[in-house]
């Protein structure tokens, strides 16, 4: 089920609430509630992976109680190498496979087996809740808090990664507390930020990079059809993810929860290290608190710096998808990280439009990695970015591109607005209701596309 769709918005969402709010004063209640709802909502998708999610949550709890009763350390290990094992079964079957094949040059037998979606981030929630758990980190949860933590529906299915005592502690807080109202409003008003953010920006965009890559694995595109397709890709990736996240954040604040900000505006970094603090920013600090760091992080010296920084970044591009493209992606990035530290060492910084500049050119050519299909595809994208394909080209939807670029890059952050810009005022009110009903008329018209990170 997609937040933005009819049957969310009309149907599943105001269901939730009405029964939320009618054990609002009975903690266990409440809490069952939001657990059945988020199975179902998870079930909708495909009902034969809902074993597999109950089973990983189940099995990681008792592991964990198990660890705390007898003290047993290889119980914490087994359960994040358990863990681990289940997402690279579902996630890395195939491409492993594939790419020994393509190694011996023979072929190999392929696995059926479908992606559950939001594998990667639920596991990687279990897996940093045990992680703790061994640092010594981590209170004893009841099973039906700690259930809540890895279902509850927002963040289910594509983040943000959520750590446990960011939310576990707030199931136990009322949500009828003083200022709930407030709290409901600023929700309902950043869930319908981001459901225009998605039907509005990104699906257009959608409409334009998704032909243009498209052709690029026929051949070399003109000048301004590359252009076109990698800015258009870079600006839908952004609004597809980052409404997303808001429609999380917004549906969380309606039951009087408060998930963790996943996006600051990434594209007015004016540097690599900065983009990656303001980028998927949940996935970038469970990477550098469970793998860089551990791995040594900036404590060693340049050249074992560089090496971690490689290894977590082509770690990070693996995360996102199952082929080399993605591993690129991550090394590229990495490589970019390893440069930017470099020269900020030097002390010797660039004026504030250049860096930016550069930053966001580096930050495209890598989207380009991250968007295409394959390598050739790529390739083609970027020599027509160069003008190897001569300048051909009609930009599709120039008003979308440029109503995007100001969004991106002008004004308040979603968050920044509706926790502390937006006016408690009657016309703003009618504003976002008029704006909300002109989403879900436009989303009636067909079928909706889905979000970009579903497939990860």
């Amino acid at each position: 089920m997609l937040f933005h769709t009819q049957a969310f918005v009309l149907g599943f969402l105001p269901a939730v609430l009405a029964l939320f709010y009618a054990t609002a004063r009975r903690e266990a209640a409440r809490e069952w509630v939001m657990v059945a709802a988020s199975v179902v909502f998870y079930g909708w998708w495909d009902v034969r992976f809902v074993p597999l999610l109950l089973g990983q949550t189940l099995a990681t709890w008792g592991l964990a109680h198990l660890y705390r009763t007898w003290r047993i350390s290889w119980v914490v290990t087994a359960g994040v190498i358990a863990n681990l094992a289940i997402l690279g079964y579902f996630k890395y079957a195939n491409f492993f496979m594939d790419s020994l094949a393509a190694l011996l040059g023979s072929d190999l037998p392929r696995s059926d087996v479908l992606l559950p979606i939001g594998i990667s981030f639920f596991t990687f929630e279990l897996i940093s809740y045990l992680v703790d758990l061994r640092r010594g980190r981590v209170p004893a949860y009841p099973l039906r808090g700690f259930c809540l933590f890895v279902f509850f529906f927002p963040h289910l299915v594509a983040g943000p990664i959520v750590r446990h005592n960011e939310l576990i502690p707030q199931l136990a807080d009322d949500p009828l507390r003083p200022g709930w109202a407030e709290r409901f409003a600023k929700g309902l008003t950043l869930f319908i930020i981001g459901f225009a953010k998605k039907v509005l920006l990104a699906d257009p965009l959608a409409r334009s990079a998704d032909p243009l890559f498209a052709a690029a694995a026929q051949g070399v595109p003109g000048l301004v059809d590359a252009w076109e397709a990698a800015l258009a890709f870079s600006l839908q990736l952004f609004f597809d993810f980052s409404a997303y996240t808001e429609m999380a954040l917004g549906i969380a604040l309606l039951f009087g929860i408060r998930l963790p900000a996943n996006f600051d505006a990434p594209y007015r970094a004016a540097d690599l290290r900065d983009f990656w603090r303001r980028w998927h920013m949940t996935l970038s600090r469970w990477i550098r608190d469970y793998v860089y760091i551990p791995l040594g992080g900036s404590r060693q010296g340049p050249t074992g710096y560089a090496l971690t920084t490689l290894v977590t970044m082509g770690l990070c591009g693996l995360w996102h998808g199952a082929a080399w493209t993605f591993v690129a992606w991550g090394l590229m990035h990495g490589a970019g990280l390893v440069a930017c530290h470099a020269w900020q060492s030097l002390k010797r910084p660039l004026p504030l439009p250049v860096a930016w500049l550069l930053t966001m050119l580096f930050v495209v050519v890598g989207w380009v990695l991250f968007r295409a299909p394959d390598f050739a595809t790529a390739g083609n994208l970027l020599a027509g970015m160069a003008g190897q394909g001569g300048l051909a080209g009609d930009l599709s939807r120039p008003l979308t591109m440029a109503a995007g670029a100001a969004v991106a890059l002008l004004g308040p952050t979603s968050l920044d607005f509706t926790d502390t810009r937006l006016p408690a005022r009657r016309p703003v009110a009618a504003a976002f209701a008029v704006l909300a009903v002109a989403c879900i008329l436009e989303v009636g018209k067909g079928q909706p596309l889905s979000f970009i990170y579903f497939q990860f």
